[in-house]
């Protein structure tokens, strides 16, 4: 019996990763895109370069893919708490139910609404109310953002609650909203958004000057994402400074399993490389930078780093997050390369190199990895917590058959692997076509690639 609950609890876990990653795909593009559709649409009417106009025609068009790919996926993914995790909300419901309204009432409504706008309202409204509507839209999104990650953020670091009768009760909502590490977290997701939207347009726009399509606004979103990657990397290094040092305060076993860290030690090494091992509690292979790791976290080198030793049957599985922080991070610092040599190249040549450009095209959908490694750092390191130190994901997971959650599994599976391809080919048609897509020779006053 045990084992059977162990396994549906697993699928379970795996079914809502399934969901929730290929939910968050969506959110991150469109948090960020949504506010570089109001520049393009600032620009244009600061300078009346139709160049503007012209990036901005062909984006809001990947921005409304996305949002419907990332209404559908939220859907199914909310059903979940009642499906999979119903202890969940029978627990805390009182408090995750108004934040989820909040979400919907503050953000989807004003986003679903002038979408419309955006998209139909061109020829119809004034271009005064049609970037009233583009901002609105923008600010919509990040309003969504707000509510999920103070939801996601209370059930990491939970505060302003009382229990009564087992369910949890808000005494305080600036306390359950503005929990200890809901800044930290909502700074990094606005900014991994915005890094992802960057690369998406530097991405796609390099790949439209290698086919050379006759767009005028494809230099235009190409700079912007080129520039924009490049000054946020570092701000978004930084933040993600402060919010280990927050996370090492309040959940200091995540911060075991991220480091390796399997006992107690003052000096602890930065562990560069390893094969976490859970039955020998060791990294195998160790690539060590002697006290770094304490001098990061404690700013001592000689620091004091706890370990998972700490925390018996209540720390994360090492592995994953142990190498998920690491592909985030990896990413994290070929993004800031990729981006500070396109600045150069633009700074000197104005023009990216054909080489350059093709780098670019290959990491369209980097911000997608980083942002997913990111969030599994998150959340595999909650574990076995549902609500940190409160409540286990065992306690409140369904009792289905195994082979039923296994079945509904495959089924999402398959049908992402679907959108995702059928994603990615639309955004590409998109890409490819042109003004005229019988003229495809270098656009008058583009810069050429320089080869």
């Amino acid at each position: 019996m045990e084992a059977t609950a162990l396994d549906a609890l697993t699928l379970a876990r795996i079914q809502f990763a399934a969901n929730i990653s290929f939910h968050i795909l969506f959110p991150t593009i469109n948090i960020a895109l949504g506010w570089a559709l109001l520049f393009f649409r600032l620009r244009h009417r600061a300078t009346g370069d139709a160049g503007w106009e012209d990036a901005y025609a062909f984006w809001v068009k990947v921005f409304a893919l996305s949002f419907a790919l990332g209404v559908v996926s939220g859907i199914t993914m909310s059903f979940q708490f009642g499906t999979n995790w119903p202890g969940y909300m029978e627990k805390a419901g009182n408090i995750a139910g108004p934040l989820l309204g909040y979400e919907v009432l503050t953000a989807f409504f004003m986003e679903a609404t002038f979408l419309g706008v955006m998209l139909f309202g061109k020829s119809r409204v004034s271009e005064r109310t049609h970037l009233i509507a583009t901002f609105l839209v923008a600010l919509g999104t990040t309003f969504s953002a707000f509510w999920i990650l103070s939801l996601n953020s209370w059930m990491q670091t939970p505060s302003g609650f009382a229990i009564i009768d087992g369910k949890f009760h808000a005494t305080n909502w600036w306390q359950v909203v503005f929990n200890p590490s809901f800044p930290y977290r909502l700074t990094h997701m606005l900014l991994a958004s915005f890094l992802t939207a960057a690369f998406l347009l530097a991405g796609v726009s390099a790949w439209q000057t290698l086919k050379r399509i006759q767009r005028p606004g494809v230099d235009k979103a190409l700079r912007t994402g080129v520039i924009a990657g490049a000054v946020l990397i570092p701000v978004q290094i930084f933040v993600g400074d402060l919010h280990g040092l927050n996370t090492l305060q309040h959940q200091p076993a995540k911060i075991a399993a991220i480091e390796g860290v399997w006992r107690t030690e003052k000096g602890a090494p930065l562990v560069v490389f390893a094969v976490p091992d859970k039955e020998t509690q060791s990294n195998k292979y160790a690539i060590e930078i002697p006290k770094l790791a304490s001098f990061i976290l404690t700013h001592d080198p000689d620091g004091e780093v706890k370990g998972l030793n700490e925390f018996p049957g209540a720390h994360p599985p090492v592995a994953p997050v142990f190498w998920s922080f690491r592909v985030m991070v990896g990413m994290g610092l070929l993004m800031l390369a990729v981006s500070w040599l396109g600045v150069l190249y633009l700074w000197r040549r104005r023009a990216l190199p054909g080489w350059l450009l093709r780098i670019f095209a290959l990491m369209s959908f980097s911000g997608w990895v980083a942002t997913l490694a990111g969030w599994y750092v998150t959340e595999i390191g909650r574990q076995p917590w549902i609500i940190q130190g409160l409540v286990r994901t065992a306690e409140v997971v369904a009792p289905h058959p195994p082979k039923m959650v296994a079945a509904t599994l495959f089924g999402y599976l398959l049908m992402y692997v679907v959108l995702i391809v059928a994603y990615v080919s639309v955004v590409k048609y998109l890409a490819e076509k042109s003004e005229d897509d019988a003229d495809r020779t270098e656009p008058t006053g583009q810069p050429a690639a320089a080869e």
